[in-house]
């Protein structure tokens, strides 16, 4: 019988170390910090807030800054960098630059313009038909930075948010409670008979 040709394991040691070696090779890190904000900003209802937020990095943030001032990164994990800050806008518009970094060097960038809206929404009751108790209301819900929500009686409507809302609803009762949110979270209220 004839034995299978072999190469002696020492012929195989040089091989070996190549491949070995070839598993930590140094690979760069070229992943920016991606940044992403968790409260819901963009038009506020107060000029001061807290802003709270995340950056994620596949090899950890290092330092995370707003607008050139480093802020602290919450316990946690660094691959999941959580933070948070407070703002102070002056007048009606305002714009943070929040940066992440990481070991290697990369920055992710994110800027978040925000606009102060104090400013409640508009109501107009355009028809009120009462029958018994069931009560029938259309009007229109207007707004400068767009109605988010309107609500009759507690009960949420279905539309489609913008700066001028048409809404009709169908409830029972003496009068309709309407209730128009725009998208700072200001609020007016009306009582339609």
């Amino acid at each position: 019988m004839r034995r299978p040709f072999s190469l002696p394991a020492v012929a195989l040691l040089p091989v070996l170390g190549l491949l070995l070696l070839s598993g930590c090779a140094r690979t760069t890190d070229t992943f920016k910090p991606r940044i992403s904000i968790d409260s819901a900003v963009g038009v506020a209802r107060e000029k001061s807030f807290v802003v709270d937020g995340y950056a994620l990095d596949d090899m950890g943030v290092t330092q995370i800054t707003v607008d050139g001032k480093a802020i602290p990164i919450l316990p946690g994990s660094r691959k999941l960098a959580r933070f948070q800050f407070k703002t102070l806008i002056e007048g009606t518009q305002g714009k943070y630059t929040i940066k992440a970094f990481d070991a290697a060097g990369n920055v992710g960038v994110l800027v978040l313009p925000i606009s102060v809206d104090a400013v409640k929404p508009t109501i107009q009751i355009t028809r009120f038909e009462k029958s018994g108790t069931a009560i029938r209301v259309s009007g229109v819900a207007g707004d400068n930075s767009g109605v988010a929500q309107v609500l009759v009686d507690g009960n949420r409507l279905n539309i489609t948010p913008g700066p001028r809302v048409e809404f009709f609803a169908e409830t029972t009762g003496i009068w309709a409670d309407i209730t128009v949110i725009d998208t700072a979270g200001n609020q007016a209220t009306l009582r339609a008979r």
